[in-house]
């Protein structure tokens, strides 16, 4: 067998797991690949559902880097096979077995970069309120899409209520001049100097309090020798305040979700 059948050995099972041993002619180690292909793929579909948006997630995350690790090496596998087989002879081969076996880098960047796109969500108090923020200035342009079919709340539409209220708070203050110059009226511009802080309380409970903050210049020392000057946040006045809980999922694993929001943003600030 030549090195370039090797190589068209290794392109087959880099379609699909046993297609290149089915090539050689061991169909039973073939079709239990294939077999074994299907199961995996399920697995770490169904691990996906249940688990991506959990404390969880390192579960379907590494299913998944299991699936194209035992991908690559079936692969390999198949293709030392060929080259075993009657003894690879060293002909040139038209399309190099590394370039083909460089594809399952596709995969493996698409998982590896493409699942925290997506997951983990509602694995940690901070993944909360991260997602609340990403939809926080869209309510105020009246999209309240963000909120209401949001996993993230228990009660989303009294969080797009509460999140709505404080917009509008600011933006009062923002005409009367007690905030920035140019804090401006948009929702975005109004949460440019709001920032969270997140306290936990025990296990299954936290509170993340939403601050306005102005950022003033203080002098200081780099290497106690160069005088530097830094921008420190100065607290003003806390805008929101939201509940969160750990609540059961899936098979034991937890969610995290907004249970409660309170507008503070009425509340007269220093």
């Amino acid at each position: 067998m030549t090195n370039a059948a090797a190589g068209r050995v290794l392109r087959l099972a880099l379609v699909g797991w046993g297609f290149g041993h089915l090539a050689l002619g061991r169909r039973a180690t073939g079709w239990a690949l294939l077999i074994a292909e299907v199961a995996s793929l399920a697995v770490v579909v169904v691990t996906s559902v249940l688990f991506a948006e959990t404390t969880w997630y390192l579960l379907p995350y590494l299913a998944g880097m299991a699936f194209i690790v035992a991908w690559a090496a079936q692969a390999v596998a198949a293709y030392r096979g060929a080259q075993r087989s009657q003894g690879a002879t060293q002909t040139a081969a038209v399309r190099s077995p590394a370039a083909a076996a460089a594809w399952l880098t596709l995969p493996l960047l698409l998982w590896g970069t493409g699942f925290w796109l997506i997951a983990a969500g509602n694995a940690t108090p901070a993944a909360v309120v991260d997602r609340f923020v990403s939809a926080w200035s869209a309510v105020d342009a009246g999209d309240d899409t963000g909120f209401l079919s949001a996993s993230f709340a228990d009660r989303p539409e009294l969080v797009a209520a509460a999140a709505r209220a404080s917009i509008e708070a600011l933006r009062e203050r923002c005409r009367s001049g007690q905030l920035s110059d140019d804090c401006g009226t948009s929702g975005t511009a109004l949460l440019r100097d709001i920032r969270f802080e997140i306290n936990s309380i025990g296990d299954s409970r936290a509170v993340a309090i939403a601050q306005l903050v102005r950022y003033e210049r203080h002098a200081g020392r780099f290497l106690w020798l160069f005088e530097t000057t830094e921008l420190v946040p100065v607290h003003i006045g806390s805008v929101l305040r939201l509940e969160l809980e750990r609540v059961a999922g899936p098979l034991g694993a937890g969610r995290w979700l907004i249970m409660n929001a309170t507008d503070l943003a009425a509340v007269p600030m220093v």
